[in-house]
C-alpha cells in the first residue's frame, strides 16, 4: 500500500477521500483474513478494530440531506460495524469474508459514480471551452 502524506489528503475531494477509506478498509479486512490464517489473533484483533473504526469514519461523514440514500448507507455501515465486532470475537473468517465481498461491492459502485461524475464535470468544461471559441471566432469575422 502507498504511504499517504498529509499533502496527498489535503488534495482530495471528500468523494475520494470516501474511496480511500473503502479500499483502507478493504486492506483490514484482507489482513486479519491472512492473520487468523497464520494463528495471530493478536494482530488480526487490531486489523478488525482499526476496520470498526474506519467504518465509524464513514458513518460521521454522511451527509443526511442528501436524503434515502444516506440513511441507508447509515444503517449498511452499523450493520458492517455490528459484524465486524462479532467477526472479531469469533475470529470468524466467513464473516469477514462477507464483509471484504460487501465492501468491495460498495467500494467498485462509489468509484463508477465517481467516474460518471468526473466525465460530466468534463464535459462541462469542454462544452464552456467550446462556447468560449466558438463566441472568438464570431467576434474576429
Amino acid at each position: 500500500m502507498e504511504v499517504i502524506t498529509e499533502e496527498y489528503i489535503i488534495q482530495k475531494s471528500s468523494q475520494e477521500l470516501t474511496a480511500l477509506l473503502y479500499e483502507g478498509l478493504i486492506s483490514r479486512f484482507e489482513e486479519a483474513l491472512i492473520q487468523i490464517g497464520q494463528k495471530d489473533m493478536v494482530g488480526a484483533n487490531k486489523s478488525l478494530q482499526r476496520a470498526n473504526d474506519i467504518l465509524c469514519r464513514l458513518g460521521a461523514g454522511l451527509r443526511y440531506e442528501a436524503g434515502p440514500i444516506a440513511e441507508n448507507l447509515d444503517s449498511l455501515y452499523n450493520y458492517m460495524a455490528a459484524v465486524t465486532i462479532q467477526a472479531n470475537l469469533r475470529k470468524d473468517t466467513e464473516q469477514i469474508k462477507h464483509l471484504k465481498e460487501l465492501t468491495e461491492t460498495i467500494a467498485t459502485t462509489w468509484k463508477a459514480a465517481l467516474d460518471k461524475k468526473e466525465q460530466g464535470a468534463a464535459q462541462s468544461v469542454m462544452q464552456k471551452v467550446f462556447a468560449y471559441e466558438s463566441h472568438v471566432m464570431r467576434t474576429k469575422i
